[in-house]
């Protein structure tokens, strides 16, 4: 029984997004353009159910390359209308249309010059009728099997946000790196923001050595630098390879104690993987996972060797 009905409201409002997805049209792209071509801001309301929506709706928009915010119809009418100008555009939140807190402030959003989008079920509606351009949004039934809360109706305008939003997206070319600079917190805005260069400053360490130097040089430059690694650098200091601990005693439990006096060459990884420092940290941990790897050498433009990076220093910095 209870799984019966779950599974009820999930088809029922399955169905109303899928339904939605065939009556975009026209007016959808109209408003895409005229948000496009809009030097200010969208400015999103709504009452009850509608303004919670609401409020998730101008929070994507503005985290996706669209200045956007939420204003309560009521905190308008009290004076927040304010913030209302003619570049604004302003999208009203009604499944019926005739919500009173929103048709009272229409008429002062229009005379302010701001353009008026309404998300409502009916063309007919109050507030259809007032709109510049009235997206319209039906549903069969509510999920409520009282048909009174706001279920597959609010469900269907969120899945009408977050298509705006993402459309807009699309259309600035909005990257990566733009998302990023609207969240430089956490953990996503490590991953998006921080670079290789960052990294290295973890320990500011760039063991190297010769190829004719000894393994037992090797040793003693990973262990003063707190390294696991080194990189081997020719006469014109340019990386030609790199020697891990991990190769140190994989060769010591073949060979034994007689590798100490072998050289760097010989046991070293040739051509080794690299990394700009100007490429971002989460680069480097894609590289060290597909390569299964602990170590990765920085080089500059010219191919010399800036430092290493390992799991840990990216662990540290919050990019893995």
């Amino acid at each position: 029984m209870i799984l019966e009905e779950a599974r009820r409201v999930l088809t029922i409002e399955g169905e109303a997004v899928l339904d939605l997805r065939e009556k975009l049209g026209e007016d959808f792209v109209r408003i895409v353009e005229m948000i496009l071509e809009n030097s200010g801001r969208v400015i999103v309301s709504g009452v009850g159910k509608s303004g919670l929506i609401g409020r998730k709706i101008a929070a994507t928009l503005a985290s996706t390359g669209t200045p956007a915010f939420f204003l309560h119809p009521t905190d308008a009418l009290h004076g927040d209308v304010g913030v209302v100008t003619r570049n604004d555009i302003f999208i009203a939140l009604s499944h019926s249309g005739e919500t009173e807190e929103l048709l009272d402030l229409v008429p002062v959003v229009k005379r302010l010059g701001a353009r008026l989008i309404s998300f409502c079920s009916r063309n007919d509606s109050r507030l259809g009728q007032e709109s510049d351009i009235a997206l319209l949004v039906p549903v069969r039934e509510e999920a409520c099997p009282l048909g009174l809360a706001p279920t597959a109706s609010s469900t269907a305008t969120l899945a009408l946000g977050d298509a705006l939003a993402m459309a807009l997206l699309k259309a600035r070319d909005f990257s990566e790196e733009d998302f990023a600079r609207f969240h430089p917190s956490g953990r996503l805005g490590r991953r998006l923001l921080l670079r290789v260069s960052d990294v290295l400053k973890v320990r500011e360490r760039n063991p190297r050595v010769s190829p004719e130097a000894t393994i037992d040089e090797a040793l003693l430059a990973m262990t003063s630098s707190r390294m696991g690694a080194v990189s081997v650098v020719d006469e014109a200091g340019l990386l030609v390879g790199i020697i891990t601990d991990g190769d140190i005693r994989r060769s010591l439990s073949r060979e034994g104690r007689d590798i100490m006096a072998r050289t760097a060459e010989e046991i070293m990884t040739a051509d080794p993987m690299r990394i700009d420092e100007k490429k971002l940290a989460a680069e480097a941990v894609r590289i060290m996972e597909e390569r299964e790897i602990g170590h990765l050498p920085v080089v500059d433009k010219q191919g010399r060797p800036l430092g290493l990076v390992n799991y840990q220093d990216l662990f540290q910095a919050g990019v893995v």
